[in-house]
């Protein structure tokens, strides 16, 4: 018997969209007020007579808006992210390390924005093909940010050490070179010292490739099911999904940079800003990613979810086991308390996986027509 029941989920996650929605409200209604109360034109004046320095005059008008965001936001976040999962029991991790999680999450992400906003505001600066430019160096930062989060970014959350089961470790690299996925070995990670939570995934690029479990998934699933969740994330791999995810991406950066451009162009003379690359005009910009993000986000979920599907079948057909898929994904929606089938409109929108039942009835309808793995 699964640890919760589907009332249970369905009730979590109707909190958790609803506290999403409260969230995106107070950020549009927080950027909105700081443009239109003349507070960013007021931040921009007095940082000129500060420094003449573009660069710095963005950097420390983005620190301040973006402190008085999470100062804003910081009781929301502390509902979603830390009560309302232990009130449902996903969560046990001590307040004090969520909190520690929560700042070296917020400094990497608010490095990463920083660096980002200047390379922007930069190109503003020299080049009207700014937004072309932007998604270029964007698509390489993403392919290098992909090669360095196992080596960089994931022990900073959680403890790695390798996988000491040998059976399970050699059943792992075999399915590995069986796929044609090189990877350099699987490693563990210490998920249960925060949560129930279970997962695996094939992180990094080239060199960089391993195997990640999760502690909680060697200690709950079968090596059948674990073989399955990972012969999963090979089809990606094999399916050069990351590279097809990180082209999509890029094209959908090119449009919605473009796109801003124009919006952005047309509304500075309105909202009196100097241009484009005024520095008062970042909310107006921020404001303008949102809904254009918004309105890409059907897109997006619509093609991962196509991806997902096919790595489905890919671990079906590299298995052969569709009954210990199906295990493995009811084990996963009962630990993860995922929502097993959610508002059609709401997954065709949101959501970048198909359903757990959706997925469970593919791999029950392919053990009556089984076939070779697709590449």
């Amino acid at each position: 018997m699964g640890l919760f029941h589907q009332p249970d989920a369905a009730r979590y996650h109707r909190w958790q969209f609803r506290l999403t929605c409260l969230g995106f409200f107070l950020t549009v209604a927080y950027l909105w007020i700081f443009l239109s109360s003349g507070l960013a034109l007021l931040t921009r004046d007095r940082l000129a007579d500060l420094t003449r320095f573009w660069w710095l005059q963005i950097a420390v008008a983005l620190i301040i808006m973006g402190l008085g965001l999470r100062i804003l936001t910081a009781p929301l976040s502390w509902v979603q992210g830390y009560w309302l999962p232990r009130r449902f029991g996903l969560l046990h991790q001590p307040f004090l390390s969520w909190c520690w999680d929560q700042l070296k999450g917020a400094l990497i992400s608010g490095l990463f924005i920083l660096l980002a906003t200047e390379i922007v505001y930069a190109l503003l600066r020299i080049t009207p093909f700014w937004w072309l430019w932007a998604a270029g160096i964007f698509f390489i930062g993403y392919t290098l940010l992909a090669t360095v989060i196992p080596i960089w970014i994931v022990p900073l959350f959680y403890k790695l050490v390798p996988l000491e089961d040998a059976g399970l470790r050699d059943r792992l690299l075999d399915l590995a070179r069986r796929a044609g996925v090189p990877v350099v070995g699987v490693w563990v990670a210490d998920q249960s010292r925060k949560s129930n939570t279970a997962n695996a995934a094939l992180t990094g690029l080239g060199r960089t490739r391993r195997i990640l479990l999760f502690d909680t998934l060697i200690q709950r699933f079968t090596a059948e099911e674990v073989e399955s969740v990972l012969a999963h994330e090979m089809g990606h791999h094999v399916h050069g999904d990351i590279w097809r995810g990180l082209i999509v991406q890029g094209v959908m950066s090119i449009a919605m940079f473009w796109v801003a451009d124009r919006l952005l162009r047309a509304g500075s003379e309105r909202l009196g800003l100097e241009g484009p690359a005024d520095p008062g005009g970042l909310p107006f910009f921020s404001l303008i990613l949102i809904g254009l993000g918004l309105v890409a986000m059907p897109l997006g979920n619509a093609f991962s979810r196509w991806m997902e599907r096919k790595a489905d079948d890919f671990a079906l057909a590299m298995t052969r086991d569709p009954q210990a898929f199906v295990s493995a994904m009811e084990r996963l929606a009962d630990l993860n308390l995922a929502e097993r089938q959610p508002n059609r409109l709401k997954e065709l929108l949101f959501h970048s996986h198909p359903s757990i039942n959706r997925r469970i009835a593919r791999a029950q309808s392919w053990r009556a027509n089984p076939v070779s793995p697709p590449r």
